[in-house]
Protein backbone atom coordinates (compact mmCIF):
# COMPACT_ATOMS: atom_id res chain seq x y z
CA UNK A 1 0.00 0.00 0.00
CA UNK A 2 1.40 3.30 -0.67
CA UNK A 3 0.05 5.26 2.01
CA UNK A 4 1.44 8.40 1.56
CA UNK A 5 -0.38 8.97 -2.20
CA UNK A 6 -3.83 9.45 0.39
CA UNK A 7 -4.86 12.77 1.12
CA UNK A 8 -4.79 13.36 4.90
CA UNK A 9 -0.32 12.72 5.62
CA UNK A 10 -1.73 12.02 9.45
CA UNK A 11 -4.44 9.61 8.89
CA UNK A 12 -2.57 7.81 6.09
CA UNK A 13 0.64 7.50 8.15
CA UNK A 14 -1.89 6.28 11.06
CA UNK A 15 -3.72 3.47 9.13
CA UNK A 16 -0.12 2.76 7.97
CA UNK A 17 0.59 1.90 11.60
CA UNK A 18 -2.85 0.30 12.55
CA UNK A 19 -2.25 -2.15 10.02
CA UNK A 20 1.11 -3.41 10.81
CA UNK A 21 4.09 -1.17 9.11
CA UNK A 22 6.18 -4.23 7.74
CA UNK A 23 6.17 -7.19 5.86
CA UNK A 24 4.45 -9.93 7.67
CA UNK A 25 2.20 -8.01 9.49
CA UNK A 26 -0.36 -8.31 7.05
CA UNK A 27 -1.51 -12.12 7.96
CA UNK A 28 -2.48 -10.56 11.24
CA UNK A 29 -6.31 -9.19 11.20
CA UNK A 30 -6.59 -6.81 13.64
CA UNK A 31 -4.22 -4.19 15.69
CA UNK A 32 -3.71 -6.49 18.04
CA UNK A 33 -2.60 -9.27 16.74
CA UNK A 34 -0.20 -7.05 14.27
CA UNK A 35 1.59 -5.29 17.20
CA UNK A 36 1.93 -8.91 19.00
CA UNK A 37 3.71 -10.17 15.98
CA UNK A 38 6.25 -6.68 15.75
CA UNK A 39 6.98 -7.16 19.03
CA UNK A 40 7.67 -10.69 18.88
CA UNK A 41 9.98 -9.76 15.82
CA UNK A 42 11.97 -7.61 17.57
CA UNK A 43 12.00 -9.48 20.71
CA UNK A 44 13.14 -12.54 18.99
CA UNK A 45 15.86 -10.32 17.00
CA UNK A 46 17.46 -9.35 20.50
CA UNK A 47 17.35 -12.99 21.48
CA UNK A 48 19.08 -14.62 18.73
CA UNK A 49 21.37 -11.74 17.54
CA UNK A 50 22.28 -10.25 20.92
CA UNK A 51 21.85 -12.88 23.91
CA UNK A 52 23.19 -15.86 21.58
CA UNK A 53 25.79 -14.06 20.05
CA UNK A 54 27.19 -11.98 22.83
CA UNK A 55 26.48 -14.17 25.71
CA UNK A 56 24.83 -11.22 27.57
CA UNK A 57 23.37 -11.81 31.09
CA UNK A 58 21.74 -8.25 32.16
CA UNK A 59 18.39 -8.87 29.64
CA UNK A 60 16.22 -6.34 31.75
CA UNK A 61 19.15 -3.78 31.51
CA UNK A 62 19.42 -4.29 27.62
CA UNK A 63 15.60 -4.28 27.27
CA UNK A 64 15.41 -0.76 29.05
CA UNK A 65 18.35 0.22 26.64
CA UNK A 66 15.82 -0.79 23.72
CA UNK A 67 12.77 0.96 24.92
CA UNK A 68 14.94 4.22 26.20
CA UNK A 69 16.67 4.30 22.49
CA UNK A 70 12.96 3.93 20.71
CA UNK A 71 12.25 6.51 22.98
CA UNK A 72 14.47 9.03 21.80
CA UNK A 73 14.81 8.22 17.90
CA UNK A 74 16.54 11.62 16.74
CA UNK A 75 17.87 13.12 19.82
CA UNK A 76 21.55 13.02 20.89
CA UNK A 77 22.45 10.08 22.81
CA UNK A 78 25.68 10.26 25.32
CA UNK A 79 26.47 6.83 26.90
CA UNK A 80 27.63 8.49 29.92
CA UNK A 81 24.40 10.24 30.77
CA UNK A 82 22.56 7.54 29.89
CA UNK A 83 24.57 5.77 32.37
CA UNK A 84 24.57 7.97 34.86
CA UNK A 85 20.47 8.23 34.89
CA UNK A 86 19.75 4.37 34.74
CA UNK A 87 22.21 4.51 37.78
CA UNK A 88 20.31 7.18 39.45
CA UNK A 89 17.31 5.60 39.38
CA UNK A 90 19.16 2.01 40.68
CA UNK A 91 19.87 0.12 37.31
CA UNK A 92 23.81 -0.52 38.10
CA UNK A 93 25.80 0.09 34.81
CA UNK A 94 28.19 1.99 33.71
CA UNK A 95 28.69 3.75 29.95
CA UNK A 96 31.36 1.29 28.83
CA UNK A 97 28.40 -1.06 29.35
CA UNK A 98 25.84 0.70 28.00
CA UNK A 99 27.92 1.67 25.06
CA UNK A 100 28.60 -1.93 24.26
CA UNK A 101 25.00 -2.96 24.04
CA UNK A 102 24.15 0.11 21.92
CA UNK A 103 27.23 -1.41 19.60
CA UNK A 104 25.19 -5.14 19.64
CA UNK A 105 21.67 -3.33 19.35
CA UNK A 106 23.22 -1.48 15.90
CA UNK A 107 25.22 -5.03 14.89
CA UNK A 108 21.61 -6.68 15.26
CA UNK A 109 20.16 -3.80 12.32
CA UNK A 110 17.54 -2.90 15.26
CA UNK A 111 18.90 0.92 15.35
CA UNK A 112 21.38 2.94 12.99
CA UNK A 113 23.84 5.08 14.18
CA UNK A 114 24.41 8.73 13.01
CA UNK A 115 27.39 10.47 13.85
CA UNK A 116 27.48 14.11 14.25
CA UNK A 117 29.36 16.14 11.56
CA UNK A 118 30.93 19.42 12.11
CA UNK A 119 30.08 21.23 8.38
CA UNK A 120 32.81 24.11 8.79
CA UNK A 121 35.76 22.25 9.74
CA UNK A 122 34.56 18.89 7.96
CA UNK A 123 35.43 16.22 10.52
CA UNK A 124 33.20 14.31 12.73
CA UNK A 125 32.62 14.81 16.21
CA UNK A 126 33.78 12.65 19.01
CA UNK A 127 30.47 12.25 20.76
CA UNK A 128 26.65 12.75 21.17
CA UNK A 129 25.79 10.64 18.09
CA UNK A 130 22.23 10.15 16.91
CA UNK A 131 20.29 6.25 16.61
CA UNK A 132 17.50 5.75 14.55
CA UNK A 133 14.83 2.49 14.37
CA UNK A 134 15.07 0.20 11.54
CA UNK A 135 11.31 0.26 11.24
CA UNK A 136 9.41 2.61 13.41
CA UNK A 137 6.13 0.33 13.82
CA UNK A 138 8.59 -1.38 16.27
CA UNK A 139 8.28 1.93 18.47
CA UNK A 140 4.13 1.50 18.25
CA UNK A 141 4.88 -2.36 19.18
CA UNK A 142 6.60 -1.51 21.77
CA UNK A 143 6.03 1.34 23.55
CA UNK A 144 2.30 2.41 22.03
CA UNK A 145 0.88 5.06 20.46
CA UNK A 146 0.59 7.81 22.95
CA UNK A 147 2.49 11.02 22.59
CA UNK A 148 3.51 10.21 18.84
CA UNK A 149 5.90 12.86 17.51
CA UNK A 150 5.04 12.97 13.90
CA UNK A 151 8.22 15.17 13.15
CA UNK A 152 10.55 12.23 14.66
CA UNK A 153 8.60 9.63 12.85
CA UNK A 154 8.90 11.32 9.47
CA UNK A 155 12.45 12.10 10.47
CA UNK A 156 13.10 8.31 11.35
CA UNK A 157 11.81 7.75 7.72
CA UNK A 158 13.84 9.51 5.92
CA UNK A 159 17.05 8.30 7.98
CA UNK A 160 16.51 4.69 6.82
CA UNK A 161 15.60 6.29 3.34
CA UNK A 162 18.80 7.53 2.72
CA UNK A 163 20.20 4.84 3.79
CA UNK A 164 18.62 2.34 2.01
CA UNK A 165 19.72 4.73 -1.48
CA UNK A 166 23.24 4.23 -0.18
CA UNK A 167 24.23 7.54 1.63
CA UNK A 168 26.40 8.01 4.31
CA UNK A 169 24.59 9.66 6.98
CA UNK A 170 25.44 12.67 9.43
CA UNK A 171 23.71 14.96 12.02
CA UNK A 172 25.11 18.35 11.11
CA UNK A 173 26.60 20.70 13.15
CA UNK A 174 27.20 24.53 12.02
CA UNK A 175 28.06 27.61 14.39
CA UNK A 176 25.91 25.47 16.84
CA UNK A 177 22.82 24.96 14.45
CA UNK A 178 21.95 21.35 14.34
CA UNK A 179 21.28 20.11 10.47
CA UNK A 180 19.31 16.71 10.40
CA UNK A 181 21.11 15.33 7.68
CA UNK A 182 24.15 15.21 6.08
CA UNK A 183 23.92 12.92 3.00
CA UNK A 184 27.27 11.84 1.35
CA UNK A 185 27.52 9.46 -1.59
CA UNK A 186 30.64 9.93 -3.36
CA UNK A 187 30.70 13.58 -4.65
CA UNK A 188 27.24 14.00 -3.84
CA UNK A 189 26.30 15.69 -0.88
CA UNK A 190 22.91 16.39 0.32
CA UNK A 191 22.02 19.03 3.38
CA UNK A 192 18.18 18.02 4.76
CA UNK A 193 16.10 19.10 7.24
CA UNK A 194 12.91 17.28 8.46
CA UNK A 195 9.95 19.12 10.09
CA UNK A 196 6.49 17.80 10.83
CA UNK A 197 5.10 20.85 9.83
CA UNK A 198 5.98 24.39 8.60
CA UNK A 199 2.97 26.37 8.60
CA UNK A 200 3.90 28.23 11.70
CA UNK A 201 6.21 30.90 10.36
CA UNK A 202 7.92 30.65 13.69
CA UNK A 203 9.29 26.60 13.17
CA UNK A 204 9.59 27.75 9.44
CA UNK A 205 12.59 29.95 10.36
CA UNK A 206 13.82 28.10 12.99
CA UNK A 207 13.99 24.91 10.38
CA UNK A 208 15.33 26.65 7.13
CA UNK A 209 17.78 29.07 9.52
CA UNK A 210 20.42 26.35 9.51
CA UNK A 211 19.99 25.49 5.91
CA UNK A 212 20.97 28.85 5.11
CA UNK A 213 24.44 29.40 7.00
CA UNK A 214 25.81 26.97 4.82
CA UNK A 215 27.93 28.76 2.71
CA UNK A 216 29.16 25.84 -0.17
CA UNK A 217 27.03 25.46 -3.56
CA UNK A 218 25.77 21.37 -2.52
CA UNK A 219 21.59 21.05 -2.07
CA UNK A 220 20.02 21.96 0.59
CA UNK A 221 16.63 20.34 0.83
CA UNK A 222 13.84 21.11 3.76
CA UNK A 223 11.64 18.03 4.05
CA UNK A 224 7.84 18.34 5.15
CA UNK A 225 3.93 18.39 4.68
CA UNK A 226 3.81 21.00 2.14
CA UNK A 227 0.56 18.72 -0.10
CA UNK A 228 2.27 21.16 -3.26
CA UNK A 229 5.07 21.29 -5.60
CA UNK A 230 8.24 21.77 -4.55
CA UNK A 231 9.50 25.80 -4.74
CA UNK A 232 12.39 27.31 -3.31
CA UNK A 233 13.36 29.75 -0.38
CA UNK A 234 16.18 31.51 -0.98
CA UNK A 235 17.86 28.70 -2.32
CA UNK A 236 16.72 26.36 -0.36
CA UNK A 237 14.73 23.62 -1.85
CA UNK A 238 11.11 23.06 -0.08
CA UNK A 239 9.45 19.79 -0.57
CA UNK A 240 6.51 18.03 0.23
CA UNK A 241 8.36 14.29 2.01
CA UNK A 242 5.35 12.27 0.42
CA UNK A 243 6.80 13.32 -3.05
CA UNK A 244 10.44 12.86 -2.03
CA UNK A 245 9.46 9.58 -1.11
CA UNK A 246 7.47 8.64 -3.89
Amino acid sequence: MRYFELTDWYSAFDRYIREGGMSGSYLYKTPETKYNYISDVFNTLIVRDIQRKYRVRNMPLIERLCDFLIDNISNLISTRSVAAGFTSERTKTNDRTISAYIKYLCNAFAFYKVRRYDIQGKRCLASNDKYYLSDHSFKYAKLGTKNADYGRIIENIVAIELLRRGYELYAGVLYKKEIDFVAIKRSEKLYIQVSGSIDDPDTFKREVDPLLRIRDAYPKLLLTRTRQDVYQYEGVQIMDVADWLA
